[in-house]
């Protein structure tokens, strides 16, 4: 089969920086500019939805340290945000007293720089040292600095490395596991490190003993201390793709211990036990079981299980999370979570369950924090679609309180929540979300803007939207989310089905719940549109050139759409696993037939797109967005560009960005489904997601994080971002 790179006549777009190429985004960003943004409804929307963005009132989500609670803030004095902490005391507060540990802001006016906030590693048991990451402009890369607590201060001298894609966790108080761009060889064809060494304080970071290391074509090579008090161990391993991975205890002589389970299953070590989650049958337990074992009798060779949770064809396994005593299992039933309690007997003598609390329905609930070596707290996060975010706090086995109350940020008077099925080509029930007016007061088709995702298992659940709410909602327009194959919903099995070859199965998911909507009313295919980034950005693609006819706009978000070159461009080699590789004879041909880019066609009608990426972007190449909206332009078919100069994978750095980003999107939908022009007064109302609220992201949920249960995980998915 001959190479398709041969004639593509758009490969010099792929140059990120290049200056032909970014001259050519600057044409495109100022017709897209003079299209959408340039009327009134557009600069009132921009400035509600920054406002909403920068809102005093969202609840500030925290991580607990020892005696302090953590939290990252942004609001319209901290473009760039500031790491702080407070005492659960004063977080009961209505104004909590935060003591500022790091203005990101300042910093990076003192240093010239655009830094964003990635997270800190945070040394325990004292809690008094950090690795902080910073990004440059919101990309994947990081620097890593060594800050201490108690000076609120860098250490001069302390651990500090360049910006690399670096992997990094404390072994003591001075050494740590580090993986890192050490030059020729010390990375992953994915461009993640494929090195763990252990590095100690005041040595070259390239003098630091190797502790192991995986090959080229391995994803990424990973290494942590477990810091358990009683239960010390260290763990190293590799990520064969990004659903398969090695782990191996390493023992004090250095020796190593492979930990026997499928290489397709999670699996890490609490306290006394080992827990593994199942992506494939084993032991005679299904696909998404979840089993324990005790750790010393499995590396003896028991492999006797207790059975945590079983699946069935409607429940799957949402997450799990440990207390100091207990275990807190997240199920979803048919989209819906549920929570229980499960306590091993003090004998051994298997376990005990409960519920949590009682869960509304098509509502979100999950645990937000827990202090697992020492008490059996909880801070538990209840939303709906229509319902803003309560944070509980409480104790298995005691009470439990409202600490803060997130306020509405649209008026949900005459909205309504449903959930539907529809029917996929192969006789697949496929769930949705409908989000929108009430059938029985506003009869008739409407707006309709239909949202997916269906890849790397992510699931998308029930979630309180202000952006939706403000900038969709509100004004009559219906919000639908579809739980396609490809994602979660219904555990490993629901992923599986669309994997490799088999992603057309998502595709055609899709395409069901379109046609749903139309059959049941709720919209015509000249009113619906639909939107999704990355993964989601690859299913906007094939929305476009394989059922153009049930959309009236597309909206694709830092999406893949050359799939015979996504291995080539930046971390997409990861991503082999889930789609196929282009340099295998065998998956080529199905690879071609997936690319968007290459089914582009001029004789075809397409709806009108816009396509959006991000220059920093270093997970999806910008090169995707840039070449296919340049083909589109030469057959003459309809499209809008918009590239982002900075803001990384996330598409937005700071709520600037996402203010201007949600307020673009939501702009041009409405004038293609609504034929509203610059739009109205009900335009301007825009508001903050489920991610934002919690210091995420912008929008509906594109960014999945890493898809392992151990602390080092795979790299994430296509979309991604930190905490």
């Amino acid at each position: 089969m001959g190479n398709p790179h041969d004639d593509d006549p758009y490969l010099w777009l792929e140059d990120i920086s290049g200056e032909a190429a970014l001259a050519w985004v600057a044409e495109r960003n100022a017709e897209t500019a003079a299209a959408v943004t340039g009327g009134d409804g557009f600069v009132a929307l921009k400035a509600r939805l920054r406002e909403v963005l920068d809102a005093s009132d969202r609840i500030p989500y925290t991580v607990r340290r020892g005696e302090h609670l953590y939290n990252f803030w942004r609001d319209a004095n901290h473009l760039r945000g500031v790491w702080r902490r407070t005492t659960l005391e004063q977080y009961r507060r209505d104004a909590p007293e935060w003591e500022v540990l790091l203005d990101v802001d300042a910093l990076a006016e003192a240093e010239g720089e655009k830094w964003v906030w990635d997270g800190a590693r945070v040394r325990r048991p004292e809690y008094d040292r950090a690795l902080v990451r910073l990004s440059r402009d919101g990309g994947d890369a990081v620097v890593v600095r060594e800050f201490d607590l108690r000076t609120r201060e860098f250490v001069d001298d302390g651990f500090r490395l360049p910006e690399a894609k670096t992997r990094i966790g404390w072994a003591d108080d001075d050494t740590v596991l580090v993986g890192t761009d050490l030059g020729p060889d010390s990375l992953t064809d994915s461009g993640y490190p494929r090195t763990v060494r252990r590095w100690r304080r005041g040595t070259p970071v390239e003098d630091a003993p190797l502790v192991y290391e995986a090959d080229r074509t391995d994803v990424a090579a990973w290494g942590y201390r477990d810091t358990t008090p009683g239960f010390e161990r260290e763990f190293v391993g590799r990520s064969l793709d990004f659903f398969h991975s090695e782990t191996y205890l390493l023992r004090p002589d250095g020796t190593r211990v492979r930990i026997d389970v499928p290489d397709d299953a999670s699996v890490y070590a609490h306290r006394q036990y080992l827990i593994v989650t199942l992506k494939s049958a084993w032991l005679g337990q299904p696909t998404g079981s979840l089993l324990a074992f005790g750790f010393d009798a499995f590396l003896a060779g028991d492999r006797t299980p207790e059975v945590l949770f079983t699946p069935d064809p409607r429940t799957a396994l949402a997450g799990h999370t440990w207390t100091r005593n207990h275990l807190l299992l997240e199920t979803m039933r048919d989209v819906s979570t549920h929570i229980e309690v499960l306590t091993p007997a003090p004998d051994g003598g298997g376990w005990t369950r409960e519920p949590l609390v009682g869960v509304p329905d098509l509502s979100a609930v999950s645990i937000v924090d827990t202090d697992p070596d020492v008490s059996d707290e909880y801070f538990l996060d209840v939303s709906g679609f229509l319902q803003p975010s309560t944070l509980h706090h409480g104790r298995i086995g005691g009470g439990s309180e409202v600490l803060k109350q997130a306020p509405h940020h649209f008026d949900p008077t005459g909205l309504t929540v449903g959930q539907h099925f529809a029917t996929s080509r192969d006789g697949t029930r496929v769930p949705y979300f409908v989000i929108g007016p009430d059938r029985a007061t506003a009869p008739g088709p409407g707006p309709t803007l239909l949202y997916g995702y269906g890849g790397f298992e992510v699931s998308l659940t029930p979630f309180y939207g202000g952006v939706t709410g403000r900038a969709w909602l509100e004004r009559g327009g219906t919000y639908v989310i579809a739980n396609i194959r490809g994602g979660g919903e219904y555990g490993p099995d629901w992923h599986q089905a669309a994997l490799g070859a088999e992603r057309p199965r998502a595709f055609e998911d899709f395409a069901a719940v379109a046609e749903d909507l139309v059959a049941r009313g709720i919209t015509t295919p000249a009113m619906l549109g639909a939107k999704g980034g990355s993964n989601g950005g690859l299913l906007m693609g094939a929305m476009l050139t394989r059922h153009p006819e049930l959309f009236g706009a597309i909206v694709a978000q830092v999406p893949l759409l050359d799939m015979t070159r996504f291995h080539k461009l930046l971390a997409g080699a990861s991503w082999i696993a889930e789609y196929g590789d282009p340099d295998d004879e065998a998956d080529l041909p199905h690879l071609l037939a997936l690319s968007p880019y290459h089914r582009l066609a001029a004789d075809r009608d397409y709806p009108p797109v816009l396509l959006m990426t991000s220059t920093r972007d270093d997970r999806v190449h910008p090169g995707h967005a840039r070449k296919t909206a340049a083909r589109l332009r030469e057959l003459g078919h309809r499209v809008l560009f918009h590239e982002n100069t900075g803001g990384g994978h996330a598409g937005a750095g700071d709520n600037e960005q996402a203010a201007h980003n949600s307020a673009l999107v939501h702009t041009y939908l409405w004038q293609q489904l609504a034929g509203s022009g610059e739009g109205s007064e009900a335009e301007s109302e825009a508001g903050v997601e489920k991610g934002v609220e919690k210091g995420v992201g912008a929008e509906a949920p594109t960014i999945p994080g890493p898809l392992t249960a151990t602390p080092t995980a795979a790299p994430a998915a296509p979309s991604g971002s930190g905490s």
